[in-house]
This record gives structure tokens, sequence and C-alpha cells, in this order.
């Protein structure tokens, strides 16, 4: 279940040497003249299976899968040597690999030459043909990382009726909420796919977070509840207020103890047995739905190309197909910079790297704001067995800047009551800082094409729950291949409280 950490009150080396012999192989691709780790590279370990390591260079495979082996790991990426490591020796904890210069006539020889707008039109014209939409089953692994950073978090106390709710009990909400929160998943799935239908079975998946921070919410909810409980009068309501604006909230909707609110609170513990599972569907839909050549994506580089400036910059090769090298960058008012690797022969886009250049979104109204700082990624494309191309890796980051400035008052009034309606007071002013950054990385295993009847008899799982781990266990994905996590999953841990 995805922790929220937004709410006003309730805030809400590893790498060994091994041989054929072992379960797994773990190593990491690093560049011979760099030493740095290589992102992305493709580990090919059987004919139609393989692996990418992660942003450090990192990878793990398992072998023992039923599948007939090669009698060597490949490792190729962009801009370098193919790499063969026999199975039959050892494998270090590093594999180096070498640059390799990409010349025009390694590639394709042009039967005429194109210039930059005639290759962008040919990608345009190409896109409904080149990208699959066929229904298709596809194993992947998802993480996804939530961080979570109060830079401020001022709450200036003016004055209370209730007793216990002082300025003492403020301060003390203050220090219990966390400054600092990371939140992960990762989770092993079938995605079954149509152009406009999905399914997701998840067959194995954990959660990794603080549950002191959960504890200590739910705690200062309780004390919260019990204070209002005792201090407001039968038949009262609050006036929840802010400026100028104010909201009237029945207090029976908040304190209600009839036999509707037990079933409902059934209802909703059933519904939480399927949230991981409609979490998941919902940010793999959000994902796919974003990808270039989609209807109303942000990223609209191909669609709206006459908005932007595009530049050749040279030629690689991508699993052994020649591409042409085409930097982007926004003519005025558009988003994105960056790079796209585009086919020359088919002249499909197999790769896009982008990261926006300015916020996508900036609200400031009335003491709230909220704007989207960053919206960067890479996206890898590769051909399937009906020579359509389907989504092979994402690795994409969007964050978000959120902030509070202004007064809040919670007030108790009560018709009923002689006198003045207003029974009590909370009076505070708020000023709080908050950014949110959330990582999502998509590696697909395997891709086989379906027909519509296994679409519609394919199943989903609704009651899966994520198993919880205080700390990375790497036993706990034993057996199975998934994208290595990067230094700070590997180093989570919750301290003892």
């Amino acid at each position: 279940m995805s922790k929220p950490i937004s709410n006003i009150f309730i805030y809400a080396f590893l790498l060994t040497s091994l041989s054929i012999h072992c379960q797994s192989i773990s190593s990491r691709v690093v560049d011979t003249k760099t030493n740095e780790g290589i992102p992305y590279a493709t580990v090919q370990f059987s004919e139609h299976r393989g692996i990418i390591t992660n942003e450090e260079g990192r990878f793990s495979i398992n072998l023992n899968s039923g599948l007939k082996q090669q009698d060597s790991i490949y490792i190729s990426s962009m801009g370098y040597e193919k790499t063969a490591v026999p199975f039959e020796v050892s494998l270090d904890s590093v594999i180096y690999i070498e640059p390799k210069a990409i010349e025009l006539n390694e590639v394709y020889l042009f039967n005429n030459d194109l210039n930059i707008e005639e290759i962008i039109e040919k990608v345009k014209e190409n896109l409904p043909s080149n990208y699959n939409r066929e229904p298709i089953k596809q194993r992947l692994f998802f993480r996804q990382s939530n961080l979570n950073t109060m830079t401020k978090l001022d709450i200036e106390f003016e004055e209370s009726t209730i007793e216990e709710l002082n300025k003492k009990f403020l301060d003390s909400v203050v220090s219990i909420l966390p400054r600092n929160a990371s939140y992960y998943t990762e989770s092993l799935c079938d995605f079954y796919r149509k152009p406009d239908e999905h399914k997701l079975y998840i067959e194995k998946a954990a959660e990794l977070y603080d549950k002191n921070n959960e504890g200590s919410m739910e705690a200062l909810s309780a004390k919260l509840e019990r204070i209002f409980r005792e201090n407001v009068k039968p038949n009262s309501y609050l006036k929840i207020k802010s400026g100028w604006f104010g909201q009237k909230v029945e207090i029976d909707s908040i304190f209600d103890s009839s036999e509707e609110t037990a079933e409902l609170e059934d209802e909703l513990k059933d519904d939480g047995n399927k949230h991981f599972l409609s979490s998941k569907k919902s940010q793999l839909h959000d994902l796919y739905s974003e990808l270039f050549y989609k209807d109303d994506t942000k990223l609209n580089i191909i669609d709206k190309s006459n908005r932007y400036e595009f530049g050749l910059k040279g030629f690689t090769a991508i699993e052994d197909e020649g591409v042409y090298v085409i930097e982007f960058s926004p003519k005025k008012s558009e988003d994105f910079r960056g790079t796209i690797y585009v086919n020359i022969e088919d002249f499909a886009v197999m790769r896009i790297d982008y990261e926006n250049v300015k916020s996508l979104k900036r609200i400031k109204l009335l003491g709230f704001s909220y704007e989207e700082i960053t919206y960067k990624g890479t996206t890898i494309f590769s051909k399937g067995s009906n020579n359509k191309y389907d989504l092979r890796f994402i690795d994409k980051v969007f964050g978000r800047k959120m902030g509070v400035r202004r007064p809040l008052s919670v007030i108790e009034k009560n018709k009923y009551v002689k006198g003045r309606r207003k029974q009590n007071e909370l009076s505070m002013e708020l000023d709080i800082v908050n950014f949110n950054t959330e990582k999502y990385e998509l590696v697909v295993f395997d891709s086989e094409l379906i027909s519509n009847g296994e679409f519609s008899n394919s199943v989903e799982n609704d009651a899966v729950k994520a198993t919880y781990l205080s700390r990375y266990n790497p036993e706990f994905w034993e057996g199975y291949d998934i994208m290595e996590p990067n230094k700070a999953i590997r180093e989570f841990t919750v301290s003892d409280k």
C-alpha cells in the first residue's frame, strides 16, 4: 500500500565471483576507459532471455530458470563493443567493455542522403506501422521509489480554547512528523495489454519502508481523536477556515459509531486487499500512456515536431541495428530536450533520453503552491516476433514541490447551545514546504503475442499483498530475474526505536 506523506496533521555489496555451477551470477559492467558503470546495458544469457543493468551498471541473473543457456553471456550497450563472457570461466565482480566508434559504412549505406527534417518526417510516417498494437503478454519487473523531504515545517500557535491543544502539543506534532521518508515497492508481474485495456497478475512483491513513521502517525491520530471526543459537545460541527474560506464538517461524519460505519470499515478492509494491485495497474497504465507515440503524451517531440529543433549528431548501433543519433531542444514554449536514436532502416525510435528544461506546471494561489520541477528519463524499445517494436525498459523520475503558507482555524460551533454558537477554536499559522520525488524502473524480460481469447481468459490476483521488509534482503528475490537495486535501496534499513 502506498504510504502518503503529505497530510498536515497525520503526515501522512552484494557483488560476488560465481561460476556456472552457481544458481545466479551478479556482476557490474564497467567502461574500460572511465572505470564507470554502464547503465542500461543488455545482458543476454539465453536466446530469448536477457536483462538490463541498473543505473550503476549492476546486474544479476538466475541460472535456474529451465531455459536453454548459450555458451556465453553477451553484453551489449550503445556505443560499446559487444562482449562475450564464457560460462566456463568464473566471472569477476566487474566486467569491462570497450567503447566503439561507429563509422557510417559500418552501419548502412544510403541510397540517398536525408536531411534532418526528412528523417523526422519518416519517423512520423512510420509510427502507425512500427509499434505493436496487438494483444501481448509481458513478463516484467517493476520498481517504484518514493522519496519525500520536508524542507520546512513551521506551525505557529496562536490560540486554543481546548486546554490539551496548546503550543506544547503542536510542538510535539512538529517533532513527530518525519522530515525524510522513503518508500519502495518491487513487483514481478505478468502484464496483459491491448490498446484499450490491460490486466495484471503479480507473482511476487515487496514493500520497503519504515513502519516507525506509520506507527507514529497512528498514535497521533488516536490522540487527536480522543481530544476531540472529550471536548466537542453533542450536535456540534466543525468549521475549518483558512483565510477567507471555510468548510463545514459534521462531527458525526468523523466520529460515527453506527453499524453503517462498521460495515463501511469492513468494505475498506476488503478494498485494502485490492489496493496494491490497483495501485500498480494505475502506475503501469500511466507509464505506458506517456510513451512518446501515445495520444496526449507530455513527450510530444514527434507529434509536435515543428515546435522542436533537431540536430543530427552522428551514428551508433543498438542491438546490432544502425541508428541516427538526433538531439532535440524546444524552439519556444515546449518543455523537453534530449536525444532520440532512430533506426536507419525502418525509422523507428529505439531509444529516447529526455529531461524537462523548465517546470511543467506551476500553481500559486492564496498561500498554496504546487510545482512539477522534474520530469526526465530513458525509454528503450525492441523489436518483437511480429517485427513491431514494444517497450523494453523505462527509467523515469518525476519530482514536485508543494507548499502551504496561510492561517488555519478549526472552530467548533453548536446551534443548540444558548449564547454564542462558537464553542471552541484552534488557530495557527502554517508554513510548510515539501519535495516529493517518484522514480519508476521497469524492465520487460519476455514478450509474447496472444489472442483476444487468451487476453479475455487471463486472470488477476486482486488479493495479492506485498511482503513488508524493514531492510533490503537480496535473498527475497533468489531464483528470480530482477533489475538490481541502486545503492540507496541496498543500504536502506530501519533504525531501532
